[in-house]
């Protein structure tokens, strides 16, 4: 199943590759080249499928839990200030989404979304110290009775140049449906409170919607 973001695109796309490979068979005369030049593009569409697949994920969903909003691999451990929502010391948790993850935002905590701002930005590597503050970007901070307050922010790399939110303050949210999408990138960061306990390690896969990030007694 594709994610809603990826209609278009994958329409366009057929409709590219089609005209591509009957191209390809018109004029390019010679086999071996003409079967290159249609296993790239075929190979080219496959990587767009890839991209906005959407799976369905029925994950151990409990109140006590923060689950990982992306598919990607733990990048970042550590406490740190968070300056523009809590502006006091968080754990942060960040997952790296390379090309060929899901690209699906999750909600990690089930709740009321308190806060959801879009800061337009820079397109530096998803891995870069700075990219968490200056790059194309959304905050969303979701509260429950469990955790308290639990901020996530969608950060766009060097290729993505679009992030989709869908959080909407005052509304009320379930923990592991779509909160949003991230096209072509990237990273997202977790703040969560300095008690929580946090489960993962740093360079370990993760899976949106399904991975325990941290709990709460």
């Amino acid at each position: 199943m594709f994610h809603k973001e990826g209609h278009k695109i994958v329409m366009i796309s057929i409709a590219l590759v089609v005209i591509a490979i009957m191209g390809i068979d018109y004029f390019v005369l010679l086999p071996w080249l003409r079967t290159t030049l249609m296993l790239v593009v075929l190979a080219f569409f496959i990587i767009i499928l890839q991209f906005f697949r959407n799976p369905k994920r029925i994950g151990s969903l409990h109140d006590h839990h923060v689950l990982s909003p992306v598919d990607g691999k733990v990048v970042v451990i550590e406490e740190v200030f968070e300056n523009e929502f809590f502006k006091d010391q968080r754990i942060q948790v960040s997952v790296f989404m390379s090309p060929i993850n899901v690209h699906v935002t999750r909600y990690p905590i089930g709740g009321k979304v308190l806060y959801s701002k879009y800061h337009p930005g820079k397109y530096l590597v998803a891995w870069h110290p700075k990219a968490s503050e200056e790059n194309e970007r959304t905050t969303v901070v979701v509260e429950n009775e469990f955790f308290g307050q639990v901020l996530y922010r969608q950060i766009a790399g060097a290729l993505a140049k679009r992030i989709v939110n869908y959080a909407k303050v005052d509304t009320e949210v379930a923990q592991g449906t779509d909160s949003g999408f991230i096209k072509f990138g990237s990273r997202v960061d977790l703040f969560l409170p300095l008690d929580a306990d946090i489960k993962v390690a740093l360079n370990q896969k993760v899976k949106g919607g399904m991975t325990v990030i941290a709990e709460t007694k």
